[in-house]
């Protein structure tokens, strides 16, 4: 039953506002005295709480629980709307510092922009907090990564100088590896491995189970050239930290290796796996430098690009791109990318392949704006402790005084840095400078490690085809040319003259290249016998020998038809010599 009275509908009187919130609604109704319905009721002055209010009425009472019960309602539907939109909005989206923070953790890339605001946040943090070790340890590192990936190398000095101020806030001992694992990475960013060596070792001696010390241990053991080191690291920081990290490393130990079947498979699934941006661009890289290696400059080119759309900070995917295009005789386009590629990431290495560049197209005064820019990119690094000997050797054996080259590269050797970079590059600098035969076992080392390098073979072909080893020569001249038609500007072209010089090898293989045995002779009067005997000591044939002007013939080439079918051919020494001391007996 309602108790409301009914408004008729020609009443012009607005409709009751509805209900506001939990408090109770004036309510028209609640203005009549319930003695005169008819006589509004006056309320009381302000602050006169001694006087009671009038009791409400039965229809009051009614009305008031009512509209709390849907006020009530109202409130519980929006806390319950509340909640389920706070749910569905999701957690709250990390800033540039937490995401820089995030790829730490899982041992992955960040963006440069990530990686600036990471360090803005620690330097400030650490001004305030001068003995956070923690704190003073992540920015280090943060400023030695910073230097790699920009190649602005006076970045090196400030990561020393904050690791070492995070290790006198705390000792490693007590604790603080992360600041001996950033000096251990900071000692591989400037090429001194064996520092980098026992940074980590010492790392692993006290905490065998921390992930981190193993890609600086990886890159360490690679430099160094101990491979068997480098796998068992690899196959360590697989176990500890699965995912994108672990792949991306396994990748880089199968292409060490030269297992390219394997290397591809697993590349591809760390880029299928990846999800952040710098680590998927580091992904896409890794498979365009899997393409160019095998000589597949299209496929080279649309995962260089691919890295580039997903992270348009990842520089040296412009150099990458650059050499593909080379390959691909787009020419202006390769030279813009390898200027972009320097202007954004200046590496000594970019400026040698650009010189090389202009070298092939015949702009020598180009080239040697390159190889100025060049030494003066490797002085800097040496001012801020950073060892380019290996990229400043290439050049002078190609370029510049072979003979420096060799000085620089057993300096080199002599620090233990034997990888199949270094080992390829003294090998080559002996041989320009003279010394084939002591080269060929620096080259020969270099090829032994299986990696597919068609630089590596070329060398190695071209100091056997020196040495007169033509067989090996060609054979190895063939795999650079199958293996990367286009893999230098300039040692390509030279890669097919050296093998066009030695010619097609014999017909048939090693195994025919004995003489044909002679036919049957026909019976001759005696005199004719003893005559064609005095003949064949008197002008005994040698074995032609090849030329090393010209090189075309095998080592052990075929006899000639006529040679083959003459009778003393095919007979053994002893025998001419029997015959001989018959002859001398006859009148």
């Amino acid at each position: 039953m309602d108790v409301m009275p009914q408004q008729g509908p020609e009443s012009r009187q607005p409709p009751e506002p509805p209900p506001q919130g939990p408090q109770d609604p004036l309510d028209p109704l609640d203005l009549l005295d319930p003695r005169d319905p008819q006589a509004p009721y006056v309320m009381p002055a302000e602050g006169a709480t001694a006087v009671p209010p009038p009791p409400p009425t039965l229809r009051t009472t009614l009305r008031r629980a009512a509209f709390g019960a849907v006020a009530a309602g109202v409130l519980l539907a929006g806390a319950l709307v509340a909640v389920e939109d706070g749910e569905g909005d999701g957690p709250k989206e990390p800033g540039p510092v937490e995401r820089a923070e995030a790829a730490a953790t899982a041992g992955s890339p960040a963006s440069l922009s990530d990686l600036t605001a990471l360090i803005g946040d620690r330097r400030k943090w650490v001004e305030s907090h001068p003995e956070d070790a923690p704190s003073l340890a992540t920015l280090g590192t943060a400023y030695v990564e910073w230097a790699r990936r920009s190649a602005d190398t006076t970045y090196y000095a400030r990561a020393e100088e904050t690791l070492k101020r995070s290790l006198e806030a705390r000792a490693g001992e007590r604790g603080n590896e992360e600041a001996w694992v950033g000096l251990a990475a900071l000692a591989n960013a400037r090429h001194d491995f064996l520092a980098a060596k026992r940074w980590g070792e010492t790392v692993k001696r006290q905490q065998p189970k921390a992930w981190s010390v193993y890609p600086v241990l990886i890159d360490a053991y690679t430099g160094l050239g101990d491979q068997k080191a480098a796998t068992a690291a690899t196959e360590k920081f697989g176990e500890l930290r699965k995912g994108v990290p672990a792949l991306a490393r396994t990748a880089d130990l199968y292409r060490g290796q030269g297992w390219r079947e394997d290397a591809l498979a697993t590349a591809r699934e760390a880029a299928d796996r990846a999800t952040r941006p710098p680590e998927k661009a580091a992904a896409l890289h890794r498979l365009g430098e899997l393409a160019w290696e095998r000589g597949e400059p299209e496929e080279a080119v649309a995962q260089f690009d691919a890295a580039l759309r997903t992270d348009a900070g990842h520089h040296a995917s412009l150099a990458g791109r650059a050499r593909a295009l080379v390959a691909l005789e787009r020419t202006d386009e390769a030279l813009a990318a390898y200027q972009s590629a320097l202007a954004k990431l200046p590496r000594p290495e970019y400026a040698l392949e650009l010189g090389e560049l202009y070298a092939s197209l015949g702009l020598d005064g180009d080239a040697r704006t390159q190889y100025a820019r060049l030494r003066e990119m490797v002085a800097g690094a040496k001012k801020a402790g950073v060892d380019e000997s290996l990229v400043l050797a290439r050049f002078e054996a190609d370029h510049g005084d072979p003979d420096a080259a060799v000085e620089l590269l057993r300096g080199q050797w002599a620090k233990q840095h034997r990888s199949a970079a270094v080992a390829d590059a003294l090998g080559w600098a002996l041989h320009r400078a003279g010394e084939s035969e002591e080269g060929l076992e620096y080259a020969q080392r270099a090829a032994d490690t299986g990696v597919r390098n068609a630089s590596y073979a070329y060398h190695l072909g071209v100091i056997q085809r020196e040495l007169e080893d033509y067989g090996p020569a060609r054979r190895n001249l063939e795999q650079a040319v199958r293996t990367n038609p286009a893999f230098s500007p300039l040692a390509a072209p030279l890669a097919r003259q050296a093998l066009d010089a030695l010619g097609e090898p014999p017909p048939g293989g090693p195994g025919d290249t004995r003489p044909a045995p002679p036919p049957a002779p026909e019976p001759k009067p005696e005199t004719e016998r003893e005559g064609e005997r005095e003949t064949k000591r008197e002008t005994k044939p040698e074995a032609p020998a090849p030329s090393k002007a010209a090189p075309s013939a095998s080592p052990s080439p075929a006899p000639s038809k006529a040679a083959a079918s003459s009778p003393a051919a095919g007979k053994p020494e002893a025998a001419e010599a029997t015959e001989a001391t018959e002859a001398s007996k006859s009148p």
